[in-house]
Parts: structure tokens; sequence; C-alpha cells
């Protein structure tokens, strides 16, 4: 079964997107042709909306559905006035919460992403952080992380240490532990330090095989039988040593990120958008 589905916002589209893709991904079984409209701020730019709409709608024999975060009730209107089926954020929610807190919205548009700046240096010190910190570069400032993944090598450590710096301010190093440390069976100097901010990742043999591969086609590094050795030595130290630890063989980088937000309770310096 195929549907097409517009997004549609006043801004860049992200908050339609986000909550749209969440709202889909409980319809497996839904091949879902998908169509991003941002920026469709006045009434021009919402007419040539429903007229590309009602084209994919007369196209594909079915009404398409619509997800948007239009903030103005007049490019509201215009937009469902589309052949298609409309879920509005702003129509279903804030109409409640005005009722319930006994205020006006303020109806701004672009509110949502407007720019604070002490978020966006919070933002922009995090990534930075997260890139001079990256695969064990520098150890020094392990006193001034949040987190630190340690896992082997194309693990998923280093884009989600990123991901948690830009999407929540976090402070996130990561390590990569090597051959030597894997062999002698124990964390290096630098690490102990900082046990109680460890968290380890684990991902399945089969995918770290094929990931390897991509990056050195037939060598020793992406060969099975040594991801086997390193997953299964690093295993045992997360046990030994008492450190949490995740299997990310399924996840998304976001899924991920989350799940260690909540695990090691960490505090989100800035709110995700």
């Amino acid at each position: 079964m195929r549907r097409s589905v517009f997004f549609i916002s006043d801004g860049t589209g992200i908050t339609a997107e986000t909550l749209g893709h969440s709202l889909l991904a409980q319809f497996g079984n839904v091949s879902f042709e998908q169509h991003t409209l941002p920026y469709v701020g006045s009434p021009e730019k919402a007419r040539e909306a429903v007229v590309r709409i009602n084209e994919v709608a007369a196209q594909d024999g079915i009404q398409p559905i619509i997800i948007d975060t239009i903030v103005d009730k007049e490019i509201r209107s215009i937009i469902a006035s589309a052949n298609a089926c409309m879920f509005d954020v702003f129509e279903t929610f804030v109409g409640k919460l005005e009722t319930l807190l006994g205020e006006k919205p303020m109806n701004a548009v672009g509110k949502s992403h407007s720019v604070n700046t002490q978020t966006y240096k919070t933002r922009i010190d995090a990534v930075h952080f997260a890139l001079d910190n990256d695969d064990g570069a520098r150890t020094r400032h392990y006193d001034m992380a949040d987190i630190i993944l340690i896992g082997v090598s194309r693990s998923g450590k280093t884009p989600t240490c990123i991901y948690l710096a830009l999407q929540f301010g976090i402070r996130a190093a990561n390590y990569p532990l090597t051959e030597d440390d894997l062999d002698s069976e124990s964390l290096p100097k630098a690490l102990k330090e900082h046990r109680s901010k460890l968290f380890g990742l684990m991902i399945d043999a089969d995918r770290l095989t094929m990931i390897r591969n991509e990056r050195k086609a037939n060598s020793r590094y992406a060969s099975p039988q040594q991801v086997m050795r390193e997953l299964r030595a690093i295993e045992s130290i997360y046990i030994r040593e008492g450190i949490p630890f995740l299997d990310v063989s399924e996840m998304s980088v976001e899924e991920i990120a989350t799940r260690i937000i909540d695990q090691k309770h960490l505090k989100r310096r800035i709110s995700s958008n």
C-alpha cells in the first residue's frame, strides 16, 4: 500500500517532519511518498501548495495526508481546502492548551525555532568538545565530559557523540579500545579515572564486519574472526568493570542517544527542536 504525505510548515519543516515520521512509523505496511513544503508563510505560497497537493491527489487517485505546523489561521484555512486529509498540530494542541492555561497563543511564526543566544553557544561548545575529543585524540579534558562512549572501532561512537552535542548540548567524548587494551582485558588509565562517565556500545558481529569491509575490504581489520575476537573481549571488559552498555545493532543514532540519556540520567543542556 502506498500513500503520499505532505509535511507543511511556515518554518523549516523540521517539527512537522519529526512528528510525522514518529506517527507514520507505526504503520510499517504502508509505503509513504513524502513531500516537505517549508516556508509556506503567505497566502500565495499556501495556494501554490494546494495546487501541488491536488495534482498528487489526482495522480494517486486517493487523498494525500497533510501534517502541518502552520501558525497563521488564514494560511491553515487555505491549506485545508486541498483535496487531502489534514492533521494540524496547532489546531489539535494549541486550542486545548489555550483553554487549560487561560492564555491566548502568541501565534508567532517560527517561534519554536527562534534563536536563543545561550542555547546556540551551548550547542556549538558541545559540538566542538565532541570533535576535539573524538576517537581518544585527547583525554586531558575528560573531567569536563558529561559522558564518555567506549567501544570497538566503527561501533557508532562518533555519530552518537555528535548527535548528543548537537541536539542536547551534552559534552560527549569517545574512546576506541585498541587491540592492546582488549588483549590486556583492562581499561586504559585515562578511562579508569572517569569510570562513572563511561558507557559502552556493542554491535552485532555481522553488521560490524559489513561496516568495516566498506572501509577496508578484505583486511584483517574487517575479518569475521577479528571482529568476533574484539567483541568478545570488550563485552568481557564491560561486564567485569561494571560498565553499562547497549547493543546498537538495529538502532538509529536518535534512539541510541535517547537511551544513553535515560540510562545515565544525563541532563539535557538544551531542548531538542
